[in-house]
């Protein structure tokens, strides 16, 4: 029995052994897993809860950079005159609906004549393009702006099934836009140097105003503006430029009433080319009794101007006064007689029902359209847009 009890002793004795051995990585390892399972959980959370923090900062850091950059707008437009924070907010829908209330009178002057004149029509005939051509006469736009608009609508609908009040007025718009952009030409601006723009027109028109109003859209666009008072016959004009630089906070190049204009030209040249102005803006005289002084005088100006910039005055703009309807054919052609036109500026399109005198004076001069004011209000000045005319006219 010894042997067998034995064996038994030794087998019990190596498995508690085992067991023992077992138990002991049982209580180191088991506990050492549990903690590492810890670590790893609460580095998870803390890296998750990290990257959160992260997010958070960068959204807040964006938020802070939006409400910075707003600020800034809002202190430099705050900053800025009156006139050039009012042109730099309005945007292309507001500027339109201005434009569409300007031209209301013209508008209404002619749609409405011609849609009484029309009515019941559904057929174009000759009775129809004589009552076109009529109020299209009404409207200021010019005898051979008038032939040429009919002519169209001639050809293109008197064999066509639509000839009700609406086809008409589409195709007019469509030539309307067609003359103006034909003669679209781009703005010849200098690469180095001042941009001289030589503003013309008869007294009266709103010449002096214009260039006012010119100038807080060019620095409303960021760039910098000097004036040039060289209508030196009306000490009106020179104070009135003087009121308008006090308003928009820039310098106005004058000399006392009765100098010569060719002076204040060449003074304001030179102190644009030593400021390094973007952009200078000259203010002549409008007399036109005499065709040969004022011939003579712009000759000078831009003679004496063009020895230090070669290329000055960059553009020559003719303001035109709106309600003085088919006037501004006459006072276009006096000025194309005496001095090389770049583009015409119509002011007062509010005021009148002749506003078809802008396609007229485009038409026949073959000018650009640069500007167009319906207001006494900087902001209602605005770059022209054949499309917006048209859909606003017509």
């Amino acid at each position: 029995m010894d042997p067998v009890f034995n064996i038994f002793t030794d087998i019990g004795q190596t498995a508690m052994q085992q067991y023992h051995q077992l138990g002991v990585a049982y209580l180191i390892f088991v506990p050492l897993a549990v903690l590492l399972t810890c670590v790893s959980i609460m580095f998870l959370v803390v890296r998750y809860r990290r990257r959160g923090v992260i997010r958070d900062l960068e959204r807040l850091d964006k938020e802070l950079s939006s409400k910075r950059e707003a600020s800034i707008v809002e202190e430099e437009t705050l900053a800025l005159p009156p006139d050039v924070a009012e042109v730099r907010a309005l945007d292309h829908s507001n500027w339109l609906k201005r434009l569409q209330v300007g031209l209301t009178k013209s508008r209404e002057s002619l749609t409405l004549n011609l849609s009484r004149a029309l009515t019941g029509k559904t057929k174009i005939d000759d009775d129809v393009l004589e009552t076109l051509h009529e109020q299209l006469y009404r409207a200021d736009i010019g005898v051979k702006t008038v032939d040429r608009l009919v002519d169209g609508v001639r050809t293109n609908l008197q064999n066509s099934e639509r000839g009700d009040m609406t086809a008409i007025v589409d195709c007019l718009r469509s030539q309307v836009v067609d003359i103006f952009s034909k003669n679209e030409k781009p703005l010849n601006i200098p690469v180095n140097g001042p941009w001289v723009i030589l503003i013309v027109g008869v007294n009266g028109v709103g010449k002096t105003t214009t260039i006012g109003k010119l100038a807080a859209h060019f620095l409303a666009s960021g760039k910098t503006v000097l004036l040039a008072a060289a209508d030196t016959y009306r000490a009106a004009a020179i104070d009135q430029l003087k009121v308008w630089g006090k308003r928009l906070n820039i310098d106005v190049i004058a000399h006392k009433e009765g100098s010569d204009p060719a002076a204040v030209a060449y003074d304001g040249v030179k102190a644009a080319m030593a400021r390094s102005t973007d952009v200078l803006l000259i203010d002549t005289a409008g007399r036109l009794h005499s065709k040969t002084e004022l011939m003579d005088e712009l000759a000078k100006i831009k003679r004496v101007i063009g020895r230090d910039l070669p290329e000055a005055p960059h553009e020559i703009w003719l303001v035109i006064d709106a309600t003085t309807g088919q006037n501004a054919f006459m006072q276009t052609q006096a000025f194309k007689d005496v001095v090389d036109l770049t583009g015409t500026i119509i002011t007062k399109l509010d005021g009148t029902a002749k506003g078809g005198v802008v396609i007229g004076v485009s038409d026949q001069f073959g000018f650009p359209i640069r500007y167009v004011g319906v207001g006494e209000k900087a902001a209602d000045l605005r770059t022209f847009s054949a499309l917006d005319y048209a859909n606003s006219l017509l």
